[in-house]
């Protein structure tokens, strides 16, 4: 039996890797709990436990009496005797007991014990190796679901993630033995269940990725600016150059698009958006709004928004389904956002006429007021037939907000449709001639 003992603690030794003498403290404990269940909790028990002669010896402090009333505590002096010849009556005697015979009970709470001290080293284990790996990727691939978490089984380790519901895009069901690239959000080994949290819908997992994916990222030649993520739907990524003579944005496309399809491929064909970074914030938001054609961006650095003028044919890609587009690239540059279609720029339009009327009214000479009666007719005319060829439909207008660029790190919130507020802001009345 003893032997066996022996082997099991060597062969769960190379399993856990776990030292032999996590064990044996192990099972100390799982028979101290039993023999105090049986002989006390205030019993002084004690074991002794010695691999190298194999030998598991467990003691208990009984004194010698006369005639024995109290089984876990006397011991007959007749009994003593044979322990120790020159024992007397009075003393106190460690007699060593057989841990064998305890009962069913005491056999169940020391299995209990031992299992508690196995899984709790094995935490400190992993939160020691793990501890301070936060943002990292790593490997796992589904191995079980418990109340809708998924359990990892890390690559390379002995190690179980967890990855919760709130950290897995929702329109994602993962099959058991899927293999997963998850970012470590944090260890801790007080929680229960698996130390590790993993995720999958954090905008660094992005960068990281690309990270692994382009060379050049890794070795400082392309920096990753910033990064706007829809989890499972759309990504903006904003790249710069850090030397002379590379295109940032060809570079973590690849030859063909090879590398962003890599980690398209690695998100779940989650569309991803290059951005070519720029100092200049009216340069960087026409950027980010991707294919669209910006004919004017108007800053306020005091509210931090950006005023967003598009032909009215691209008003809508600029805005993208549902949102999406604005409020990513909002989330990417840390501005505020709002898109105009060129028909509601009527702010600049309708003070464009005011100043025109303002210098006629100012410029204009009470001697020449019959002249100027000649003349008016002819520019009213025109101006009726600039009128005319503007398009007056009215037209929904988007404003999306977003938090500056500092809050960047923070998980991006989905926006419902509620947050864009329509505007008609367009009015123009055609003088008759």
């Amino acid at each position: 039996m003893l032997k066996d003992l022996q082997n099991a603690i060597r062969q769960n030794t190379a399993q856990t890797d776990l030292p032999e003498q996590v064990f044996v403290e192990a099972i100390e404990e799982a028979l101290l709990a039993a023999a105090r269940r049986v002989y006390g909790t205030d019993a002084d028990v004690s074991v002794d436990i010695n691999l190298e002669d194999g030998t598991i010896r467990c003691y208990v402090p009984k004194k010698v009496v006369n005639i024995m009333r109290d089984f876990s505590t006397e011991i007959p002096i007749e009994q003593a005797k044979q322990l120790q010849e020159d024992v007397e009556i009075g003393h106190v005697l460690n007699v060593e007991i057989d841990p064998s015979e305890f009962g069913r009970i005491q056999a169940q709470l020391g299995k209990q014990i031992f299992s508690q001290k196995i899984k709790q080293a094995e935490r400190e284990k992993i939160y020691q190796e793990f501890s301070g790996r936060e943002g990292e990727v790593v490997t796992g691939y589904v191995q079980r679901f418990e109340r809708g978490d998924i359990i990892l089984d890390l690559e390379q380790t002995q190690t179980e993630a967890l990855l919760p519901p709130r950290e897995t895009p929702r329109a994602h069901k993962y099959e058991r033995g899927k293999r997963l690239q998850c970012l470590i959000l944090n260890v801790n080994s007080e929680r229960r269940g698996p130390p590790i949290v993993v995720s999958r819908t954090h905008r660094d997992l992005v960068a990281m990725l690309f990270e692994q994916e382009v060379p050049e990222i890794y070795d400082g030649q392309v920096r990753i600016m910033a990064v706007a993520r829809d989890p499972g739907n759309r990504a903006k990524v904003a790249v710069r150059a850090i030397e002379e003579g590379i295109d940032a944005v060809g570079t973590c496309v690849g030859v063909k698009g090879i590398r962003v399809r890599a980690i398209v491929s690695e998100l779940d064909d989650e569309k991803i958006d290059l951005v070519e970074w720029n100092e200049d914030p009216n340069v960087f938001i026409a950027n980010a709004l991707g294919r669209v054609v910006v004919k004017r961006v108007e800053l306020d650095e005091e509210t931090k928004s950006a005023r967003i003028i598009v032909p009215d044919n691209q008003l809508s890609l600029a805005i993208g389904q549902r949102g999406q587009n604005a409020r990513l690239a909002a989330k990417l540059t840390g501005w505020k956002v709002d898109i105009k279609g060129e028909s509601e720029d009527t702010v600049s339009i309708n003070e464009l006429f005011k100043s025109d009327d303002t210098e006629q009214t100012v410029d204009t000479p009470d001697e020449d007021a019959h002249e100027n009666q000649e003349e008016q007719p002819a520019a009213e005319a025109t101006d009726a037939a600039d009128v005319e060829n503007i398009d007056e439909s009215p037209v929904d207008t988007d404003t999306f907000e977003t938090e500056t660029a500092e809050e960047n790190a923070e998980p991006l919130e989905a926006t419902s449709d509620d947050d864009f507020d329509v505007e008609d802001d367009f009015d123009v009345e055609s003088e008759s001639g």
